[in-house]
């Protein structure tokens, strides 16, 4: 154990908390009917409401509502039937209003929580013993996005930085936690559960790349047994679950050296830099009385009567832990198996149908998740996409359930459904029919095979009866792998054993 790591479970307790901005799946902006599509040229999805020219007036977006609803489901929030939108004013050369629309003292939701499994990790980066822990969440408000400076990637970046305001005005929702977690890993599974959830309910694409979820993680440590938390640090933009973990490993390790060579944390926002691995400063951190929150008066407060909010709730599909733990229950997978088939509410829905359609949960999985996801990624795997349906999958393991493909043939007859979008049967049928199991006519040919090789059958009887595999060869070769293998070695066995 390291002199870090021995402080760590000795004398300091990490005490992390999350704020994770999640940008809603919506086709036009919050505000205004500007297009949300990423990669568009910069500042072409712009007007002068997103642009806050004078005498702009916004109006809210009723999709937003709806989805920012189904998220607070997923994430047992309580839906406030009042909320209000207020200005949170500071000035940033992405921000052309000088303030940000969002929600403060009477935010959209609150009181949440998600019951997730978690894991730390060993030196090889396998979870060490998952267990079930209840991460609580303060609220989730919605907001929306700013701009974007670019300060690199230019001609003249050395003396110039250009703005994109294609994000401005983007529909986000921010999801603060409770400071509830302990470690970089139970963080990181958190923003997974989070992540899945999110997609389940079709709130948020969930690309991270593309700045469609971003993480911000604030840190700090305290003495083992203290209840009073420490100064924290805020690790803004994090965009992918590794940076995520790295990043408040490395703050936890930072502000640990801080206070044990004398020093005192300083409550600051910094940036993670993966190039160097090691957050810096960025600027001095701000309460809430900087940014002069009050009203946003172009906005009337957003009223959800009681019958709306049902109404939405009734929307809710089944989320990702729930069934993870029914697939575990009902079809006897595994924590690991359970959890592969319900990484996206596609591929839980593909199971499940082909569950339904064979009978056989056991072989649904294994040629899911060892055929069918070789050549399609599991995120993208779903009733559209593939070109093998649920349906024609299940048609295939009842083939093989029934002897008339083995598992061989059954493999080859995968392929072609891949490559053609035939149906099994058809596919068998241009292949000249399926497995070999007539005993009568398996016979007939074992016993060709062993009066074409009497040497191999004497020496097999004189006890060298690895030389079983080679008359099963012979019979199977005889046969173009057609044979049912079970079948001819119960035949080759009955007629070599016979004098």
């Amino acid at each position: 154990m390291t002199d870090l790591a021995k402080l760590l479970r000795e004398k300091y307790e990490p005490v992390i908390g999350l704020e994770i901005h999640a940008q809603l799946k919506t086709r036009t902006k919050i505000f205004c009917p500007c297009p949300t599509d990423f990669g568009a040229e910069p500042n072409a999805n712009t007007c002068p409401v997103c642009l806050g020219l004078p005498g702009a007036l916004p109006v809210l977006n009723q999709l937003v509502v709806e989805k920012a609803a189904l998220a607070a489901f997923a994430l047992n929030l309580h839906i406030n039937e009042t909320s209000v939108f207020a200005r949170k004013n500071y000035f940033y050369p992405d921000l052309p209003k000088g303030y940000q629309i969002s929600q403060y003292d009477q935010p959209f939701s609150v009181s949440g929580y998600v019951e997730i499994p978690t894991s730390e990790r060993d030196e090889t980066g396998r979870p060490v013993e998952w267990r079930l822990k209840t991460f609580r969440i303060q609220r989730m408000h919605i907001e929306e996005d700013a701009g974007k400076s670019l300060h690199e990637g230019m001609p003249d970046s050395d003396t110039s930085s250009y703005v994109n305001l294609n994000r401005s005005g983007v529909p986000l929702v921010e999801i603060v936690s409770e400071p509830d977690f302990r470690s970089s890993w139970e963080a990181y599974d958190y923003v997974q559960y989070l992540r899945r959830a999110l997609l389940y309910v079709d709130a948020c694409d969930g690309n991270m790349e593309e700045g469609s979820l971003r993480c911000d993680a604030n840190v700090s440590i305290r003495r083992r047994g203290s209840t009073t938390l420490g100064t924290r640090t805020e690790t803004k933009n994090l965009n992918s679950f590794r940076f995520i973990q790295r990043a408040i490993d490395y703050e936890i390790a930072r502000q640990i050296r801080v206070l044990e060579e004398g020093g005192h944390i300083v409550q600051e926002t910094r940036l993670w830099n993966e190039r160097e691995a090691r957050t810096y400063t960025m600027r001095s951190k701000e309460e809430a009385h900087d940014y002069r929150y009050f009203p946003e008066p172009d906005l009337p407060p957003l009223v959800l009567t009681a019958e709306t909010i049902a109404a939405l709730r009734s929307r809710m599909p089944e989320l990702p832990e729930p069934r993870r733990r029914r697939f575990a229950e009902s079809y006897g997978l595994s924590f690991e198996d359970s959890s592969l088939m319900t990484t996206t509410r596609e591929m839980a829905d593909f199971f499940e149908a082909c569950v339904e359609a064979s009978g056989n949960a056991r072989a649904a999985f294994n040629w899911i998740a060892n055929e069918l996801l070789a050549r399609i990624p599991a995120e993208k795997l779903s009733l559209e996409s593939s070109p093998i349906s649920p349906a024609a999958l299940a048609e295939l393991i009842a083939l093989v359930a029934d002897g008339t493909l083995s598992t061989k043939l059954a493999k080859e007859v995968f392929e072609r459904m891949l490559t053609t979008g035939k149906a099994a049967r058809e596919i068998v049928q241009e292949l000249g029919g399926g497995q070999v199991s007539d005993v009568g006519q398996i016979e007939a040919i074992a016993a060709e095979v062993i009066a074409a090789n009497p040497k191999q059958a004497a020496e097999y009887r004189g006890g060298k009866t690895p030389l079983l595999a080679f008359f099963v060869g012979q019979v199977m070769k005889a046969t173009k792998g057609k044979a049912n293998p079970q079948v001819v070695n119960e035949v080759l066995k009955r007629l070599l054993d016979t004098p």
